[in-house]
């Protein structure tokens, strides 16, 4: 029943009539459950009296009588002025448009003062303030007490919100049972929940406030890990009973390699860095293993991620199984074929690849070729899990950049095999704060070093106003036989990539730089133009022609963040540097230092970039760690942007925040799977649902897979 009422609309709420909900649904609190999780943003400390005369210490909180009210002229109009007076000085309150005060601030009377005030002309004054009767029979509202201040729309003011906030908490939140275990309120002297919901919103004391707020913290951290955790064990179970898992069914080596993969190591003409052979360890190790594989590969630009997951392949085929390797972009899927043909065709291996583009007589023999086993291992697109793909026996699936596919996504392709083992590969690092709550539910393996002999990348801060000495450098490289990229922001001017951002028209653009760059920059050098809105064949010429070093010079928008692998590239200038994340800068650096040759990036940035922009760029400078950058970025942006989750829903906690919250993260973690091991087969309380209607959003919804 109670539940039932906190899904229950808003207008039960005593104050909030169906004509006056409307603000509310704009901001998405469409029930009383979420507008009781509508927390403030701030708090405005009321509680303690501040004089007129201690006005330069804090906001203005005091008891004051009006002396007199003055017309006064100030420039061409009239403006109210009230002056009043506490036992420690004088003041007045600049009233302007609001000639109506005059009638409400009464010579004589009391009244409670809250506001900024300053020395103006001579006097202490203020425009900004609130003010209420004082004095016997007035009511103790908004005055000597701590205030939420509440995120707004349209058609709210803070006292409505504050008023509704008030009848719905006497309404619904008294009945609310905990949702933490008792034990861990005891130990950690936390509220209840009822409690730490009224005192997050009206709290008596700062003290008071910190510990609702770290009840509140603690309990959402705590069921985002006990539903990452739940997600684990639920994996992990599928290794119990039942079928054996297509690994183990066949070897069970603890990690070692299978023939297979030691044949294309002894064709390598290099060997594995020591990151790669641990990595190749954890995915083998988990292949024998009695349950699917749910591992996460991070490593840098150039770590050898793609290599791991051939050999990662390979052990499937060695199963008597077949794989498949899926990435983001036509451009990156057709790099991965063409290095597995290299490669793995010479041991035997049939390799196919399949697009959205592939014509239909190809398509259905490749399908048929599928389904009846001919094929080992498949490389492509999303076109791998579409509904007409069928596999004889799939049991690996690797995803590149796993942050650019859906959940959904991940889940139809897995769909195709029968219990899979899941290889998930990112070159953005992750920090470890955002691994614990995105890929909570999964292992982790991280490729820290690069192949030998690469050399460090030299990376540049430029004024835009000093671009024509990068241009005169790059000019120099091209000389040499070197190639270069430029990226930029947007594709053509007055439009952006990123929707909802408002860009200024004097950000320069791909199409109308790379007419200016090859008539008047580098003229006569070969040069070529690619963003997302061409085709995906006109694409792939032109990036195959980048590639054989045809073209010399490549424009492009970020696009090519997830590109071929050009070693003769030595040089990547990327204009409005401040315009992209960090994360996203290092992934672009990443794109050049792949060959011999010295390569250098430059950031050119805007003249009237702020001091904090050009903090930021100076960590680009003065980093080539990729985990270091990405936990800067995650500072910046936030999780959602960095895990490719922001449009999902995940993430967007109440009151939490995994950053900030680090180390309450962490001990929830511990907490949580503790409580799982113990009890394995833990059903959620009902309790739960009740703090997921209060949620601010299903945050839980899309983490992991």
């Amino acid at each position: 029943m109670f539940l039932r009422e906190l899904t229950a609309s808003l207008d039960r709420v005593k104050g909030a009539g169906p004509a006056k909900i409307k603000p509310f649904l704009n901001m998405g609190i469409h029930n009383v459950g979420r507008l009781l999780c509508h927390y403030p943003r701030d708090w405005e400390d009321r509680s303690r009296p501040v004089p007129l005369r201690d006005f330069d210490r804090g906001t203005v909180c005091t008891v004051v009588t009006v002396v007199s009210n003055v017309l006064a002229q100030l420039g061409r109009m009239k403006t109210l002025k009230v002056y009043i007076a506490d036992e420690t000085a004088r003041a007045v309150l600049v009233c302007f448009n609001r000639p109506f005060l005059e009638k409400q601030l009464v010579p004589g009377n009391r009244y409670r003062i809250f506001g900024s005030f300053s020395y103006k002309y001579g006097e202490l004054q203020s425009t900004s303030f609130e003010f209420e009767a004082a004095g016997e029979g007035a009511a103790e509202t908004n005055f000597f007490r701590i205030l939420p201040v509440y995120p707004l729309s349209a058609g709210l003011t803070q006292n409505y919100v504050r008023a509704i906030m008030r009848n719905a908490l006497r309404q619904y939140a008294a009945p609310l049972e905990n949702e933490l275990p008792a034990s861990i309120i005891k130990r950690d002297n936390l509220l209840s929940k009822a409690d730490a919901l009224n005192t997050i919103h009206f709290p008596r004391t700062i003290s008071e406030l910190e510990l609702a707020k770290k009840t509140l913290i603690y309990e959402e951290l705590f069921y985002l890990e006990i539903i990452v955790g739940k997600r684990s064990l639920e994996r992990k179970s599928l290794g119990s009973g039942g079928a054996a898992h297509s690994g183990a069914a066949r070897y069970a080596a603890d990690g070692e390699k299978t023939p297979l993969q030691k044949r294309l190591l002894e064709r390598l003409p290099f060997a594995l860095t020591k990151g790669q052979e641990a990595a190749l360890r954890d995915i083998n190790r988990d292949m024998d293993g009695a349950c699917p594989m749910a591992r996460l590969l991070q490593g840098d630009v150039g770590s050898g991620k793609t290599l791991v997951s051939f050999l990662a392949a390979l052990k499937a085929v060695d199963f008597g199984a077949q794989a498949a390797i899926m990435a983001p972009t036509e451009l990156l899927a057709q790099q991965h074929a063409d290095n597995a043909a290299r490669l793995l065709e010479p041991l035997g291996i049939r390799v196919a690849f399949l697009t959205g583009n592939i014509k239909t007589s190809g398509r259905n023999q490749l399908l048929r070729s599928l389904a009846a086993g001919d094929i080992d291992i498949i490389l492509g697109t999303h076109a791998l899990f579409s509904n007409n793909v069928v596999y004889k026996k799939l049991s690996l699936v690797v995803i590149d950049e796993q942050h650019r596919f859906g959940v959904t996504q991940r889940q139809a392709i897995l769909a195709k095999g029968e219990r899979c083992d899941l290889l998930m590969m990112s070159a953005t690092p992750i920090p470890r704060t955002l691994a614990l709550t995105v890929f909570g539910d999964m292992d982790i393996s991280v490729i820290p070093d690069l192949p030998p002999g690469r050399k460090p990348i030299a990376t540049h801060l430029a004024r835009e106003s000093n671009e024509k000495k990068v241009y005169d450098f790059v000019r120099r490289e091209l000389e040499q036989g070197r190639q270069a990229y430029f990226v930029y922001p947007l594709i053509e001017g007055g439009g952006d990539e990123r929707p909802g951002e408002l860009i200024q028209q004097t950000l320069k653009d791909a199409e109308s730089m790379a007419a200016r760059l090859a008539k008047e920059v580098f003229p006569g050098i070969p040069l070529a133009l690619v963003h997302s809105r061409i085709d995906e064949e006109q694409k792939k010429r032109i990036m195959e022609s980048f590639r054989t070093g045809v073209t010399k010079i490549l424009v492009a928008t970020s696009v090519v963040e997830v590109g071929v692998d050009v070693p003769n590239a030595a040089c990547m200038v990327i204009e409005h540097a401040e315009r992209f994340g960090l994360s996203a800068l290092h992934q672009l650096r990443g794109r050049v230092g792949r060959g011999e040759a010295q390569s250098f990036c430059f950031l050119v940035y805007s003249d009237e970039l702020t001091e904090d922009g050009k903090q930021r760029l100076k960590v680009m400078l003065e980093n080539s760690d990729g985990f270091m950058i990405a936990e800067e970025d995650l500072k910046l942006r936030g999780p959602g942007q960095i895990a490719g989750t922001e449009q999902s829903g995940y993430l967007k906690l109440g009151i939490a925040d995994p950053v900030r919250d680090a180390a309450e993260l962490a001990r929830a973690r511990v907490d949580a799977f503790a409580i799982l091991e113990a009890d394995p087969g833990l059903l959620l309380p009902e309790n739960l649902c009740i703090g997921a209607v209060l949620r601010r959003a299903p945050p839980f919804s899309d983490a992991g897979v």
